[in-house]
């Protein structure tokens, strides 16, 4: 492991952390490194990011469209599950994360890289979601993770950097967030936001109006799945990306989708995350509508009974593992008949299901009516309920004879 690196791929946003990064992995092995940034839909972040890799030091630069990828094959099978980690957390950088860095190792690839590089500090979780994903794809790749190698070891002394070597940076002193956005989400960490008990500033929020200052006028939209799976709005079929990019219009409008949250890191900590996900919010809220119509009780129960497993492997990086392949295949197996069609209220900060119907639809009025019916007896419920409470009163019979 002694040998000199020759070419290094770093996954590079052109933020902070990957900006300065870029200028010191270039001074430091004094190698040829190779940006690749990933298209998850942070729109103008991307503007000026070829631009800017070069000027800092980049050799060649990689900017690959995945939004489709991202939101079809990495969002909508976690959405099948219903997947949120610790109740609130919808793993919008979670889930990008294995994408990016298996897009990374292909470039690596192709250009006979012997390293690959990334960001993330040695306090979080990304590290592990990365690095997990390189080594399944090449155990022996080699691994430079900065923020566990160099001598800066602050956001402060990374912008007096930046600063110094004239690299422009998204973030200032003012607003020292670290940030990650993509289709499903935006995130907010640092800064003010370290003391839990600090509200975030409202100039912060990116995707969403607060609900104070959402519209007066609710908004009602239908949103049709197949197998699970959303496939238009308000009866226009759209691609997956374009469809939660939609979603994501509506959902920020009427201040939908803003979490704060101290959630539990994989390395140990505990971390405040503040988080907007107007598209997830609502297609989650539809997605279980639609499931609730069309999903056996059982099958639903034991399903429901392993998403904090699924958000587990998800938000500590094991897409790729052996145990996600077999809970996704259970999962997709559920979603055989989660078809139909779900109205949805959208009104300052709030998504509320209005209707919901399916094809596929389990539900019977005929069982369910509190009308007069020709296909429940209510008598049967008696032997039902003595059944279900024999053991109960074989308990308390006991009790009475032991006193």
């Amino acid at each position: 492991m002694n040998d000199k690196i020759k070419k290094i791929v770093l996954a590079y946003s052109g933020g902070l952390d990957t900006s300065v990064i870029l200028k010191w992995l270039v001074e430091t092995y004094k190698c040829e490194v190779i940006t690749f940034s990933a298209d998850l839909g942070q729109e103008e972040e991307l503007d000026y990011i070829e631009e800017k890799a070069k000027k800092t030091g980049a050799a060649k630069v990689y900017i690959d469209d995945l939004k489709e990828t991202f939101v079809k094959d990495y969002v909508f099978p976690a959405f099948r599950a219903n997947a949120v980690y610790e109740g609130q957390y919808l793993l919008g950088t979670s889930l990008a994360r294995p994408l990016i860095a298996k897009r990374q190792m292909e470039i690596a690839k192709i250009e006979g890289a012997d390293a690959v590089s990334h960001g993330a500090t040695g306090k979080g979780n990304d590290q592990v979601r990365f690095e997990l994903t390189y080594l399944v794809h090449d155990p022996n790749i080699r691994i430079i993770a900065p923020w566990r190698e160099w001598a800066l070891g602050s956001r402060t002394l990374l912008m007096e950097y930046a600063e110094k070597h004239g690299i422009p940076v998204p973030t200032t002193q003012a607003k020292p967030y670290s940030s990650d956005r993509n289709l499903l989400h935006i995130s907010y960490e640092g800064g003010v936001l370290e003391d839990p008990w600090n509200a975030p500033p409202e100039d912060m929020f990116t995707l969403s109006v607060s609900p104070k200052n959402a519209p007066d006028k609710s908004e009602v939209i239908e949103i049709a799945f197949i197998n699970g799976n959303p496939v238009s709005i308000n009866g226009k079929n759209l691609s997956p990306a374009a469809l939660l990019k939609e979603l994501n219009r509506l959902g920020g409008k009427h201040g939908i989708g803003r979490v704060d949250i101290v959630e539990n890191r994989f390395v140990g900590m505990k971390s405040r995350g503040v988080y907007e996900t107007p598209g997830g919010t609502i297609l989650r809220a539809a997605h279980m509508a639609v499931e609730s119509i069309t999903m056996d009780r059982e099958v639903m129960h034991i399903r429901d009974s392993l998403i904090p497993r699924y958000a587990e492997l998800v938000y500590n990086g094991f897409w790729f593992s052996p145990e996600m392949k077999l809970l996704q295949g259970m999962v997709d197996d559920t979603q055989e008949y989660v078809s139909g069609l779900v109205r949805m209220e959208l009104y300052k900060g709030n998504c509320t299901v209005l209707g919901r119907k399916s094809d596929e639809s389990i539900y019977s009025h005929d069982f369910a009516t509190f009308e007069k019916d020709r296909v429940y007896s209510q008598k049967d419920a008696e032997g039902f309920i003595r059944l279900n409470a024999l053991r109960l009163r074989i308990q308390s019979l006991k009790k009475r004879i032991l006193v």
